[in-house]
């Protein structure tokens, strides 16, 4: 018929779709293509050094560090990254990196050299490592991959379980960070579900100064408390009491990675808090940190069982945000389908690491493996 379009023919629309496929492949290579490579380069090096000891447990720790460091920084430098948008990168590096060295420092003089505050001699992990498995090794690369896709897993699922030497100590860390998930959600929606409203309507406008030192002051009790449960991911590797030596090296390794993490601004995963409501304030940020140290502390104090902090700040920022939707005081683009779509994405994300770290301890840890699989 004159003026009808053509029909497209099967075969060039399905070549199309595999041409779109292919160029989708090609853009994500390119723009990946430094990461990809340092990833290939990481697992070379780890099967390379495995069957060393004495080389594996410092190139698992200075993997372990940076994955550790870079994947939870969402948990307790993520609101004061966000509100601190303004401030040079070194100004941030210099805060954090020195609350660092005073919280493992003391912990190391203290617990004669455990810079874990004693959370690696929990049953199943107070045995350092004599020898270690090529996974055990690679482990944090795979936490690397996680954190480049912006999923925000649980470090010490991922790390932790790949070195129990009981079964009975991986299923311990798995029912307090069960019920640290449940416990800061209900604390989150009963506390931004009497006070949001409030929050919202009084905290409008320029903060007072004075906020900005309340941040910092919370902010750095925050990260010595969530230091406190999670420096066992990243000692693991490690004898459990430290020489001056050793530790010099360990907290000059991770304070190196802080300031690479911190000049690229937390880099993706820094999206995964950026997207929740009001945390670019200075004054909600504050509040956010305020809870989630108090929640840390409580569990610090109950026992000396690690813990996935990740679980707790989940389920912290899923209270809230489902709080602020049930009083209306949510972004003016977030109602209640997308604050349960966002709640079961990050669900979805913390059980992927959860089951990925199992899989790891179930190829990669003999005890665990025949533990739960009687071989």
């Amino acid at each position: 018929m004159i003026g009808s379009s053509p029909r497209p023919h099967p075969q060039s629309t399905e070549g199309l779709l595999s041409a779109a496929r292919r160029s989708v492949f090609v853009v994500f290579f390119a723009q990946e293509r430094r990461f990809l490579l340092f990833v290939l380069v990481a697992f070379l090096f780890a099967a390379a050094t495995y069957q060393t000891p004495s080389v594996a447990m410092w190139v698992g720790f200075l993997f372990a560090g940076y994955a550790a460091v870079g994947n939870d920084s969402i948990q307790t430098i993520g609101t004061f990254l966000a509100s601190n948008r303004e401030k040079p990168w070194w100004l941030l590096w210099l805060f954090v990196g020195g609350i660092f060295v005073l919280t493992t420092g003391y912990s190391w003089a203290v617990f004669d050299g455990d810079v874990s505050y004693e959370r690696l001699s929990a049953k199943g992990f107070a045995e350092a490592p004599t020898e270690f498995s090529f996974l055990q090794v690679a482990a944090p690369i795979f936490l690397l991959v996680l954190t480049r896709l912006k999923m925000p897993v649980s470090t010490t699922f991922l790390l932790l379980t790949a070195f129990a030497t009981k079964a009975k100590g991986v299923e311990s860390v798995l029912l307090k960070s069960v019920s640290g998930y449940a416990v800061s959600f209900a604390t989150a929606f009963v506390v931004w579900g009497a006070l949001g409203r409030w929050m919202q309507d009084r905290w409008q406008g320029p903060a007072h100064p004075l906020w900005r030192g309340a941040q910092w002051i919370t902010s750095g009790l925050l990260w010595s408390f969530w230091l406190q449960q999670d420096a066992a991911n990243i000692a693991v590797y490690l004898p459990r009491s430290l020489s001056l030596a050793e530790y010099t090296a360990f907290a000059g390794i991770i304070v190196a990675g802080l300031g690479m993490l911190l000049y690229a601004r937390g880099e993706r995963i820094q999206e995964v808090v950026e997207e929740k409501s009001n945390v670019l304030d200075v004054r909600f940020a504050t509040a956010i940190d305020v809870v989630y140290a108090v929640i840390l502390y409580v569990f610090k104090v109950q026992s000396r069982v690690p813990m996935s902090t990740t679980w707790v700040f989940i389920g912290l920022l899923a209270g809230r945000e489902l709080a602020l939707v049930w009083q209306g005081a949510a972004a003016e683009s977030q109602d209640a389908r997308g604050a349960f779509k966002m709640i079961a994405r990050d669900v979805l994300y913390v059980t992927t690491g959860l089951l990925v770290s199992m899989l790891i301890a179930l190829a990669g840890n003999d005890t665990i493996r025949a533990a739960w699989l009687g071989g």
